[in-house]
């Protein structure tokens, strides 16, 4: 953090910066324009740029869209003369991080550059804390640091080599297939194939021939043998998403093939064998399902022997800002933006809204927002009109069944608690006032819901 890049287009003013500034140890550039400052980009690669904001071509202003654009990490501090004050103000806006007005003493100019060198230690440490956190909350696809999630995670791993039938059920979009392939990677067959197939997207009058394969003959359009995915999944493991849309003469196929691990193509008169672990996926309650006569119960009850329930978005809140950071990373990258942050407002939209399509939902909101963005972060305005203008989540969580006095108390206390954090800009002492809790109070439940600050 000691190089130093300076633009102005006096040339006094660079020689004598430039003395003074190698004396406190500073390793110093000195250009006389924009064009020759970018030039030295990337061969000198300063910490610091200090420019003048007004020169004869570009100032810095441009400098400063350019380095934007770049993507360029440089803190810059611009120089301005009297009278020119507004334009600092302005660079300030665009991205600068401080100004210095000419004539300025060497003292001065070391001060802002000392404090710019602190402000960025920190944000290097807390990019090092937001690693850590990443890697601590990452398991092989699944981000959430959620208690839940967590004890999901360490299920997986004690499960994942066992070739016993895994039930994995949530509401649609929290992640099935995630936690399916998670499962697969985790195993000793994350050598073979992982295959996946939706029992309810594909006709019924197909869906055995997609399923088992069949032999040449077998029906009119059959001109060649088939394999189907039970064979291709052999030695690795087959998903079958969706197993709640599963016809009930095909229930008992499947049934037949778990107990006996083989399979028969249609037209063919031998079985053949499979090692296969299937991993089932549902939105629906497959119990109340086999009780309405819908699922057979001898196949619920082969398919249930390791159930893993997926809790909903609304339910892990504190995952929110952990996939919005990852969606906007991964995004960045895609569209070639450079939007790193929420607004304090749609922050407080994103948590507290209900998520019905869960972390689609999210991942498809966060997207939206950043082709409508007109700035270098997400406002509340960027943001579809359905969470601008939810349902208070507190009457969501009442109108939502949910009768358990613990749960719900639980969930109005967090979302208290955030608000006054909100509405307080993070003084825990003052948020705490506000709630009427003590201080020691209210750091305990920050800590005991993972709020982040």
């Amino acid at each position: 953090m000691r190089r130093v890049l300076v633009v102005d287009d006096e040339e006094n003013l660079r020689v004598v910066v430039r003395s003074f500034l190698k004396r406190d140890g500073y390793e110093v550039e000195v250009a006389p324009g924009v064009e020759e400052a970018l030039a030295l980009l990337e061969s000198f690669g300063p910490d610091f740029i200090l420019t003048d904001v007004r020169m004869p071509r570009l100032g810095g202003l441009d400098l400063l869209a350019t380095l934007k654009a770049k993507g360029d990490p440089a803190t810059v501090i611009v120089m301005s003369a009297y009278g020119n004050v507004d334009l600092a103000l302005e660079a300030m806006k665009a991205g600068a991080y401080d100004y210095i007005q000419k004539p300025f003493k060497a003292e001065e100019l070391l001060l802002t550059l000392r404090k710019a060198e602190e402000r960025e230690a920190l944000r290097r440490e807390n990019r090092a804390l937001k690693q850590e956190i990443l890697r601590e909350s990452t398991f092989e696809e699944i981000l959430a640091k959620s208690a839940s999630m967590q004890a999901i995670f360490k299920t997986i791993a004690k499960i994942a080599d066992y070739k016993t039938t895994v039930l994995v059920t949530g509401e649609s979009g929290v992640g099935k297939e995630l936690v399916a392939r998670a499962l697969h990677k985790r195993s000793a067959r994350r050598g073979g194939p992982f295959v996946a197939v939706n029992c309810g997207a594909i006709p019924e009058s197909l869906l055995e021939s997609e399923l088992f394969g069949y032999r040449r003959g077998a029906f009119t359009d059959a001109t060649t043998d088939r394999v189907g995915l039970f064979e291709q999944a052999n030695h690795g493991t087959l998903l079958l998403d969706e197993i709640g849309e599963l016809p009930l003469s095909l229930q008992v196929k499947l049934l037949r093939v778990l107990q006996e691990e083989t399979i028969r193509r249609l037209g063919d008169s031998k079985d053949i064998k499979v090692d296969v672990r299937i991993i089932a996926a549902t939105h629906r309650d497959l119990h109340a399902e086999t009780q309405a006569g819908r699922f057979r119960e001898d196949l619920f009850y082969r398919i249930n022997v390791l159930p893993i329930g997926i809790p909903p978005l609304r339910e892990r809140r504190e995952d929110v800002p952990l996939l919005v950071e990852h969606f906007m990373n991964r995004n960045n990258a895609r569209f070639g933006t450079n939007i790193r942050q929420l607004s304090p407002e749609a922050r407080r939209l994103l948590l507290e809204y209900a998520w019905p399509g869960n972390v689609r939902e999210l991942e498809n909101t966060i997207e939206r927002a950043m082709v409508l963005a007109e700035k270098d972060s997400i406002e509340a305005d960027d943001l579809p009109e359905r969470i601008r203008e939810a349902r208070d989540p507190i009457q969501l969580h009442l109108t939502s069944g949910e009768l358990s006095i613990k749960k719900t108390a639980r969930v109005i206390e967090e979302i208290l608690i955030r608000r006054a954090l909100t509405k307080t800009k993070g003084n825990r002492t003052r948020a705490a006032e506000v709630l009427e809790i003590s201080h020691r109070a209210l750091l305990y439940k920050i800590k005991d819901y993972r709020i982040d600050l």
